[in-house]
């Protein structure tokens, strides 16, 4: 059985004034499955050519922050956030920081657990 899924690209953008982005990871969800993940990987040296003053423990600490949504709404999150497909929806909404998701995509897979390391392989790495 194929299961429909949306997913994000994950992108670190250093200057948002320049608007030039690194893409560090994906966010996949699929309503039917049951599936929201987050899977993310940083290239220090690729990340360094391209934004030498790159806060690097900043930048894990955020993808950690997005990880930990998918896998549930933190304590003190608004109480509508409860479900996967409202999570997805923040997590995809455009923002003007150094952590900036892409236009949402859509696909279809057996397995969207396993699509997210595909995503990231085929997007990211």
């Amino acid at each position: 059985m194929s299961h429909a899924y949306q997913y994000v690209v994950v992108r670190f953008v250093p200057r948002v004034d320049r608007g030039e982005c690194l893409n560090v990871g994906v966010v996949l969800h699929s309503q039917s499955a049951g599936v929201l993940r987050c899977a993310w990987h940083l290239d220090e040296d690729r990340i360094r050519a391209f934004a030498p003053d790159a806060d690097l423990d900043g930048l894990r600490g955020a993808l950690d922050a997005v990880g930990g949504m998918c896998e549930r709404p933190p304590a003190g999150v608004d109480a509508t956030l409860t479900t996967q497909g409202k999570r997805f929806g923040w997590l995809s909404a455009p923002r003007s920081t150094v952590l900036q998701p892409g236009p949402v995509h859509g696909g279809s897979a057996a397995d969207p657990a396993a699509e997210v390391e595909r995503l990231l392989d085929h997007l990211v790495r």
